[in-house]
């Protein structure tokens, strides 16, 4: 069993340890401890990061885990280390910092939504640039409801209240009354018990600060609805708050520069430009029609005609979202007209529904044997792809299977 010192003292970056096995596993290093600072993942905290070193060798931890017997893994400079070597462990110390600000705020955070809310916590993980909550709560949760929340979670953090850790193998009763929620039968003796006096009593093994000043501030970022009853809550604390709320800010105040009305409110401004937008979009659908209309006027002036149809048939540059857009535009306003329509690897076969004797997806399918590629569709519009033959040569094809079947 490997000794945990982080539970002795959550602040204790560094201390010595003896190597008692070594494993190696997918190109990284696994590494067993007689005893360790690094927190393995549990409980929604993400493990520890740092580093392990011996004589010539080094080790990067990048994961932790396990209960009993806590596994370090992570990537190896120098020779392989052998059990019994002494090592010296090193922690991220800034990584550790910042996840026990995390999750004491969570318990600060949970308890205060439990108390005004009466919503229990069912879920908590620490993310690298935010956390996650998610409460049991079946009514409809605003940002009115959750500022409230907020600000009684911050005021437990001003008031600098101690945190309080106990270990149990038997939990009495009088204590069992007062946890925030009740004790699940997962949990087993030695129980640790964390509590914010007049605030929150709860089971818990991660790492958490001496006091609640130095989370910093509880700020919520996001919240939504998962499911009828559930609702996700992501926050942060401490200097990640920060980082958030400036990289927030500097993307805030670019967007409104870029705005030509510079003023704020960034929600007016994102008003206008889509006003703007729309207007500009109409103008742009307005002429698109009109260019469509003598281009169709231009390619029905120099059409075939095979049995009193007129049978459009070009090579296109458009894409061929566009190039739809535009032969069903074609075929729609002018009766008695079958478009045959090729781009740089597609073919669109088009008609007016009142052609009869032809079915667009057959006339691809015949197409299709001597051209290769793939394809489908329906009695007027079908489409295809993948041709062994260039755009031209298809044409010519679907225009000698389409006179057959008009004559």
């Amino acid at each position: 069993m490997t000794e945990k010192l982080f539970y002795r003292n959550a602040y204790l970056w560094e201390a010595d340890a003896r190597v008692e096995r070594v494993e190696k596993k997918d190109g990284k290093v696994r590494i067993l401890l007689d005893r360790t600072v690094f927190y393995p993942e549990g409980g929604g905290q993400p493990s520890d990061r740092g580093v392990i070193a011996g004589e010539g060798f080094k080790i990067t931890v990048e994961k932790v885990e396990g209960k009993d017997e806590i596994w370090h893994e992570g990537t190896l400079e120098g020779r392989l280390p052998e059990a019994g070597e002494s090592v010296k462990l090193i922690l991220d110390a800034e990584w550790r910092y910042e996840n026990m600000r995390q999750h004491t705020g969570q318990h600060i955070l949970s308890a205060v939504l439990k108390d005004i809310y009466d919503a229990n916590t069912t879920g908590f993980q620490i993310f690298e640039t935010y956390n996650k909550i998610e409460i049991d709560y079946s009514g409809e949760l605003t940002w009115g409801l959750v500022l409230e929340a907020e600000k009684k979670a911050n005021e437990v953090v001003w008031k600098n209240l101690p945190i309080e850790i106990e270990v149990y193998d038997e939990l009495p009763e009088e204590l069992m009354k007062k946890l925030r929620k009740e004790l699940s039968e997962k949990v087993k003796p030695p129980i640790r018990i964390v509590s914010i006096p007049g605030v929150d009593v709860i089971p818990c093994g991660g790492t958490h600060v001496k006091r609640t000043g130095e989370v910093g501030i509880v700020k919520v970022v996001n919240f939504y609805r998962k499911s009828r009853k559930l609702w996700r809550i992501e926050f942060i604390c401490g200097n990640r708050a920060l980082e958030y709320l400036d990289e927030l800010l500097a993307d805030y105040w670019k967007a409104l520069d870029e705005m030509p009305n510079k003023n704020r409110p960034l929600s007016e401004r994102v008003v206008e430009l889509k006003v703007e937008m729309k207007g500009l979009e109409e103008e742009k659908d307005g002429l698109r029609r009109e260019l469509w209309r003598w281009k169709a006027k231009a390619l029905l002036d120099s059409a075939e005609e095979i049995n009193g149809v007129k049978v459009v048939s070009y090579v296109e540059d458009a894409d061929m979202k566009d190039a739809q857009a535009f032969v069903v535009y074609l075929v729609d306003k002018n009766p008695g007209t079958v478009a045959l329509v090729a781009g740089r690897n597609y073919v669109i076969f088009a008609k007016n529904r009142d052609v009869e004797g032809v079915s667009m997806n057959e006339l691809l399918k015949r197409v299709l044997v001597e051209a290769g590629g793939g394809g489908g569709g329906s009695e007027v519009l079908a489409r295809g792809g993948g041709f062994r033959l260039p755009p031209e040569e298809v044409l010519k094809k679907a225009l000698e299977v389409l006179r057959a079947s008009l004559q």
